[in-house]
């Protein structure tokens, strides 16, 4: 039998990362690390609350659901980025131009440098309702 405190955890948003499939692995970790800093701050529902080990040390709140990572083509990213852009659902992009960058401010202007449709995407992270997401990374496959 199952109790309301062992049943599984469904949850009605979904958080994903869609990474170009051309990125180096060091890339792959650097964008997707980049990329889901910027859901917390827009929607801190999906932040848990903090951890604490058997002795009482204290650990920093975490994503309270499973984070999905997808990769695609140049051609897929785009795609998914004007469907998210066009749900409004919270997105966090990364350009190839922050390769080059060494800090928040010189990041925030290569951004801002580029209309929506030139952007050169290397990654992005949406959360939404889990259809929405769903529909925004058709094309998409899971990382490997």
């Amino acid at each position: 039998m199952r109790t309301e405190e062992n049943a599984p955890v469904r949850f009605d948003t979904k958080i994903a990362v869609l990474l170009r499939e051309d990125l180096e692995p060091w890339q792959r970790l650097n964008v997707t690390a980049f990329l889901v800093s910027g859901l917390g701050t827009a929607a801190p529902e999906v932040i848990g609350e903090p951890y604490l080990d058997a002795d009482d040390t204290a650990y920093l709140p975490m994503f309270r659901q499973p984070v999905l990572v997808f990769e695609g083509t140049k051609e897929t990213l785009t795609a998914a980025h004007g469907r998210a852009v066009s749900r409004s659902l919270p997105t966090a992009v990364f350009t190839s131009d922050l390769f080059a960058t060494g800090n928040d401010r010189d990041n925030r202007a290569a951004v801002r440098a580029v209309g929506t449709g030139q952007l050169d995407l290397v990654g992005m992270a949406v959360h939404g309702p889990r259809n929405a997401v769903d529909k925004v990374l058709k094309g998409a496959r899971m990382h490997p």
